[in-house]
């Protein structure tokens, strides 16, 4: 008995994690500091944490109550319809309702190179196929509808991210419309926000009412610290916002997650502590570190270092988890998450040394 033919597939590759990376190491996980993930350094709010506890004695009963809650929250934070959002398990989870709802088999879709694999890895699971356009480092990773019309080819459904994974940067809203309008009427162009609280731009989600070839992609994963619980959503347009009835998955977003996202979205303290901690911090990081960086629009920011994958496993070494950005085809490249003030200091300190010593001119006589 064998699986079917997977050989398409890719596996996604995660940032490493403090407790395996202490393994390896044989170290003690709390001597690390991991900015390989994009997590929230502040950790969830409190708030979301109480909810977790308070609910945690329930959790022998299906989340109907909290689902429904959390979608009508959601819709009125954007002045949607409650049809309009779809509550996933993470934003990954939404990605697949909407592969669900628009793909055939064969369909193709069109993704940024680099960018996040799990795109692809949804459609090639619907039996679909995946093209790419470039978002390329001799343009500055600039974004824009023209660089993703000239690859377009009438593919099915087009993403766009905004701010972008790894590098940072943002399509502007205008770029947006533009994609929207010159699309064919059969493709659908969904707006990735996972990143989206720490970028100075509005969200897209006020455009649904204009196009209804439109949804955008959000998580409590990243400003709002709830990575572990995996919850999000997309916004849709009313138009065709029934379907998720039809291709959602049963009680995917689960209780503890549920309410932990109802309590973190109304704590506005702490979700300013964390994007005003984030953008301290990439902004030290381009002043501090010697080393090219590139603007960002999110909690990271993308370093050219020369060798990624050497300049990673020596910070590692130093106690400072960095991701490697080889897997998105950047081998010359790290990416550093924002941590809090302290992690952001000694991730620059580690880095500057790290870089200066694997320099060629360091090791010559």
């Amino acid at each position: 008995m064998e699986p079917r033919d997977l050989s398409a597939h890719e596996a996604y590759v995660p940032g490493r994690g403090a407790e395996e990376v202490a393994r390896d190491l044989g170290m003690d996980s709390e001597e690390l500091t991991k900015l390989s993930s994009n997590e929230n350094p502040h950790g969830p709010s409190p708030a979301a944490v109480a909810a977790v506890e308070a609910a945690a004695p329930d959790v022998n009963v299906y989340p109907k109550a909290s689902h429904t809650d959390l979608t009508a929250r959601i819709a009125e934070k954007w002045g949607l319809g409650d049809s309009q959002v779809w509550v996933s398990a993470g934003a990954d989870g939404s990605i697949d309702y909407l592969s669900r709802a628009f793909l055939e088999p064969n369909d193709d879709i069109l993704v940024p190179k680099p960018g996040f694999s799990y795109y692809s890895m949804s459609a090639r699971y619907h039996h679909g196929d995946a093209s790419t356009y470039s978002i390329s480092k001799g343009d500055d990773f600039e974004q824009s509808a023209e660089t993703i019309l000239s690859a377009y080819d009438g593919e099915r459904i087009v993403y766009a991210t905004t701010p972008h994974n790894p590098t940072g940067s943002v399509l502007p809203r205008e770029e947006i419309r533009t994609l929207a309008e010159e699309v064919d009427e059969q493709t659908l162009v969904v707006v990735d926000e996972a990143y989206a609280e720490y970028a100075e731009v509005p969200s897209s989600i006020d455009l649904l009412d204009e196009y209804d070839n439109l949804a955008v992609l959000r998580t409590f994963s990243k400003a709002y610290g709830l990575a572990g619980l995996r919850i999000g959503y997309a916004a849709v347009p009313s138009a065709w916002a029934d379907a998720y009835a039809r291709v959602n998955t049963p009680f995917a977003a689960n209780e503890l997650a549920c309410r932990a996202a109802l309590a973190a979205i109304d704590d506005e303290e702490h979700l300013e502590r964390s994007v005003a901690t984030a953008r301290w911090a990439r902004e030290y990081y381009r002043e501090e570190l010697d080393v090219p960086t590139w603007g960002s629009g999110g909690n990271f920011v993308l370093c050219e270092v020369g060798d990624g994958t050497a300049v990673a496993e020596a910070t590692q070494e130093r106690g400072v988890i960095v991701r490697d950005t080889s897997s998105f085809g950047l081998p010359e490249c790290v990416r550093v998450s924002c941590g809090t003030r302290e992690e952001t200091k000694t991730a620059v300190a580690v880095l500057n040394e790290v870089v200066a010593d694997l320099r060629p001119e360091a090791s010559e006589p």
